[in-house]
């Protein structure tokens, strides 16, 4: 008897050492509701080469990837995954279309990858606006409005869409112009093509203005895209931040949406695929 009671304690022990060695990464993630489509993006992990990411992302019941350049889509593909928004034209976060003197070279980057997105299946391209640089918030809707209306003809002929995002100019992109939903909406409205959206960025509105959901129910025609983070700090998305994500999950599938929802936190625990795994059953409504 004596031995039989050494015996179980000695596996539980064994037990219970085996499981503290296995990443909660790696644990079985059930079936997910499939009422939203999981995308991530890959900056994240910058130290998870790509083909190992990817294989990650697939377990966990993601299906896209976001801001992946065509160096690298081919990769993406082969492991059955969606660029679900690319990268790879314009000029980055502070030079963007409100800048007339930008407009040129802009429309001809944009005009390049377009047809290449296209061939390669991928349906969304990210766009900015650039910074402000003195510039009122009246005209720089007017010079996004006249250089995005250039790329119109291309993105609807292709079925590409070019999609803005809306950043905070608060804490992490000082004088950025698309820093409210009304702005962007304005663009929006100016453009007048279903080809051009707003990526509406869940952490960055609430920086700037909050109001989540009464936005996502309010303006949501105009967002085909969503990006995720934990507030403050850009971190996991569970109940260390003030976000009520399984809420706002659920406000999104309310509205019909269709498109892709990206984790774009910057993941701080020592196991940075397991805080991955579990955003995406926070997310999972």
């Amino acid at each position: 008897m004596m031995k039989k009671v050494a015996a179980t304690a000695v596996a539980a022990m064994v037990g219970e050492n085996l499981f503290a060695h296995v990443s909660a990464s790696e644990a079985a993630l059930g079936p997910l509701k499939g009422r939203i489509n999981n995308s991530v993006c890959k900056w994240c992990y910058n130290a998870i080469p790509l083909e190992d990411f990817c294989l990650a992302a697939k377990k966990m019941g993601i299906t896209g990837l976001d801001l992946i350049g065509p160096k690298d889509w081919a990769i993406v593909k082969k492991h059955g995954l969606t660029v679900a928004l690319a990268d790879g034209a314009g000029k980055g976060i502070n030079q963007g279309f409100n800048d007339p003197l930008l407009h040129d070279e802009l429309v001809k980057s944009y005009e390049d990858l377009i047809p290449k997105a296209a061939e390669a299946g991928i349906s969304q391209i990210i766009c900015f606006s650039g910074t402000r640089k003195g510039l009122d918030d009246e005209q720089g809707i007017k010079n996004c409005v006249a250089g995005l209306k250039r790329l119109m003809p291309t993105a609807e002929k292709y079925n590409v869409t070019i999609v803005m995002e809306l950043l905070n100019s608060k804490v992490d992109h000082r004088d950025y112009q698309c820093d409210h939903t009304k702005w962007g909406v304005a663009v929006c409205e100016g453009v007048g093509s279903d080809r051009f959206k707003l990526l509406y960025d869940i952490y960055h509105m609430q920086i700037m203005e909050g109001d989540v959901i009464a936005t996502i129910k309010k303006y949501n025609k105009y967002f085909s895209h969503y990006h995720t983070a934990g507030v403050p700090g850009r971190h996991e998305i569970d109940e260390t931040q003030e976000l009520n994500y399984p809420a706002i999950m659920k406000a999104i599938v309310d509205t019909g949406f269709k498109g892709f929802v990206a984790q774009e936190f910057i993941p701080i625990r020592e196991d940075k695929l397991a805080s991955l795994k579990q955003s995406i059953e926070i997310c999972d409504v």
